[in-house]
């Protein structure tokens, strides 16, 4: 198993087995976004951190009648399955969703 897989399997597993999110609210305003942005560079590399400041969810999460899943979200990289977005720098799977989602 590569780094990657494993890094993507360790936030799976997380994820599954019931780590508390702050799924809501979603980052709808600049001012918000970037309160989150703010508090996830002082996580640092902390993944359970970034994962519950971000809102990561392993479900498409739906928000004001839109759909948000990674895959859509201007920051993932659809061929390395990875958000770019540099206080997150994380893979993801395509359906998987966090509050700080882009179009």
């Amino acid at each position: 198993m590569t780094e990657v897989e494993t890094r993507l399997e360790d936030i799976r597993s997380l994820l599954a087995n019931g780590l508390k999110t702050e799924v809501f609210p979603r980052a709808d305003s600049a001012e918000e976004t970037q309160v989150i942005i703010g508090r996830l560079r002082a996580a640092g590399d902390d993944l359970v951190g970034k994962l519950v400041i971000g809102g990561f969810t392993l479900t498409t999460i739906e928000h004001g009648g839109i759909e948000q899943p990674c895959e859509t979200c201007m920051y993932y990289l659809v061929h390395r399955r990875h958000c770019e977005l540099p206080e997150l720098d994380l893979p993801v799977e395509p359906e998987w969703s966090c509050r700080l989602w882009r179009i």
